[in-house]
């Protein structure tokens, strides 16, 4: 697919364990010629982990695509009117995310800005991470599952033994799943098998 003229937003939300591995996928996009506008929720932008500091994912972040960070909910509410966003993608989108969305709660700057995707009618992609997917997350999961423009990066189980509820997306299906997303097809196979280790 050509990418030069797209416009990506790419929203990261607080699994933060997960965000080394979305950060070339990023790159990816922008590589193809994307414009990628980053979007990050509150977590992300203020909490520091022992997977990094909140500035430094930030600093990165601006350096991979160019753009200003989209960071509060005033930045983001302009998406919708200004329909600037080709394809959305959550990446990672957290339980925490994935329930209010799929319960219509918009208190972060990656959920405005994921309303004002659904407002136009255009792909909003999900790449879950959730230890919770299997649990009381599943009904959540469900209902944007038959969500209209919404799509799911192919997902299973990381860590069946350990932590049984526990889903992630295969990260390194971003660019492919938007692309389908934009074609209006989900991604297939959407439920696959991750790792497999106790």
């Amino acid at each position: 697919m050509n990418w030069n003229g797209k416009t990506v937003g790419y929203a990261l939300t607080g699994s933060h364990c997960t965000l080394e591995e979305v950060m070339p996928q990023i790159k990816r996009f922008v590589d193809a010629g994307a414009n990628v506008v980053p979007i990050i929720s509150h977590s992300v932008a203020m909490t520091d982990t022992r997977f990094g500091k909140a500035a430094d994912w930030q600093k990165q972040l601006k350096e991979l695509t160019g753009n200003d960070i989209i960071a509060s909910i005033v930045d983001a509410e302009p998406l919708g009117p200004s329909k600037l966003l080709d394809v959305m993608a959550i990446a990672p989108c957290t339980g925490n995310t994935t329930s209010k969305l799929a319960n219509a709660m918009t208190e972060s700057p990656v959920l405005m800005a994921a309303k004002a995707q659904m407002r136009n009618g255009r792909p909003l992609v999900l790449a879950i991470s959730t230890n919770d997917g299997l649990g009381l997350n599943s009904a959540n999961i469900a209902k944007l599952l038959i969500t209209k423009n919404v799509y799911f990066v192919p997902f299973g189980q990381d860590a069946p033994q350990a932590k049984p509820n526990s889903l992630v997306a295969r990260m390194d299906l971003i660019m492919e799943t938007c692309e389908a997303a934009l074609e209006g097809k989900q991604l297939q196979p959407m439920l696959i098998e991750r790792f497999l280790y106790s």
